[in-house]
């Protein structure tokens, strides 16, 4: 399988994190936080947390504050469509193909429910044929993209596929909830809205970089699925974000790439390329620790979370697309990412 296009999209308006902080003093939630609480978010979206700003699917900021199942639900189902369209175009043109070349269409997301799911909108929009196989992938988070290339690739080594469509979109302010919990507060002041989507073809790309898709690894440890996953609250999603995610991550993604790497004969010091999930900055800083990293290899991943915050499911994508944007140099590179489960997976590209 060959990666022959990649493409992204965000909503329009752009929030700095000082922006975020103002918006938060001024919400009539604010003073029913604890002391504490308020401290804490000040201390993040103020702090080293290494996100600039977001885009978020707000006209103004005040509409982070309206938390009620219908306008929550309303948003994901006005602005998820057309994120996970626009970055499906984007990746179609980066292609250079057209709707009727894509035999199947898989979408990821964790952030919202639609029945049908959103393949069908996305599939409407795009003008895809009525025959072309629709999957929608949920429940899955932050790591939600390499289960969604597996996929493709599946379809596309069984023959019944030639080409897939592999869309993963999110929109997290569709998701955010306030209260004392202070893995609720972080949430609400690192996730972002936005979509990103690979074209996965059968043969390499004659316009565009060879990526070829070498191998996969996946673990799941569902004993400590408490420490990173939603909850329901009020009929609103609650978000879990345990302190010890990033100490997890690091654990497991060293785990994954081990294993990968052993099957295929191969050291870290192979890999000239890394394509990660950051999750935030402390996840970053853990995941170079364990996996023996320069602060150099990392440099994409945190432009992405400085410049996006965390996008979950979209956000490898968005650094494999830096990668390829400033003509990182060729050979092997290694894409992870995590989450809810708690779920590790790891992908070996070699790109020429």
């Amino acid at each position: 399988m060959f990666l022959t296009g990649l493409g992204t999209f965000c909503p329009p308006n752009r929030f700095t994190q000082a922006e975020c902080w103002k918006a938060f003093q001024d919400a009539p939630q604010f003073l029913q936080l604890a002391a504490r609480s308020r401290t804490m978010l000040r201390k993040v979206l103020l702090g080293e947390s290494g996100i600039a700003s977001r885009q978020l699917a707000y006209a103004h900021l005040r509409e982070a504050f309206e938390l009620n199942p219908d306008v929550l639900h309303a948003r994901f189902a006005r602005h998820a469509p057309a994120l996970a369209t626009g970055a499906a175009e984007n990746a179609l043109t980066n292609a250079g193909l057209s709707p009727d070349d894509i035999d199947a269409l898989v979408i990821s997301t964790c952030t919202g429910y639609l029945c049908p799911g959103l393949t069908s909108y996305v599939s409407e929009r795009l003008g895809l044929r009525p025959e072309v196989l629709m999957l929608d992938l949920v429940g899955q988070g932050c790591g939600a993209a390499l289960p969604n290339l597996r996929t493709a690739q599946a379809l596309i080594r069984s023959g019944e596929s030639r080409r897939v469509l592999s869309v993963c979109v999110e929109v997290c302010s569709a998701a955010f909830y306030l209260d004392d919990d202070p893995g609720v507060l972080i949430s609400a002041c690192l996730f972002a809205d936005g979509a990103a989507a690979a074209v996965l073809d059968h043969q390499p790309s004659p316009l565009r970089r060879r990526i070829e898709w070498v191998d996969a690894e996946s673990l799941l440890a569902p004993g400590e699925r408490e420490l990173l996953r939603f909850d329901q609250r009020g009929g609103m999603l609650r978000n879990i974000l345990s302190l010890e995610v990033p100490v997890h991550a690091a654990k497991h993604a060293k785990s994954v790439l081990g294993s990968l790497l052993t099957r295929h004969g191969l050291q870290p010091s192979h890999i000239n390329g890394w394509i990660l999930h950051a999750g935030g900055k402390t996840v970053l800083e853990a995941l170079r620790e364990s996996l023996g990293l320069k602060e150099g290899d990392l440099q994409r991943s945190a432009a992405i979370l400085r410049d996006f915050g965390n996008l979950s499911s979209p956000f490898v994508l968005f650094v494999l697309q830096r990668a390829l944007a400033e003509d990182s140099p060729g050979g092997l590179w290694w894409m992870g990412s995590f989450g809810a489960g708690f779920s590790s997976h790891g992908a070996l590209l070699k790109v020429d």
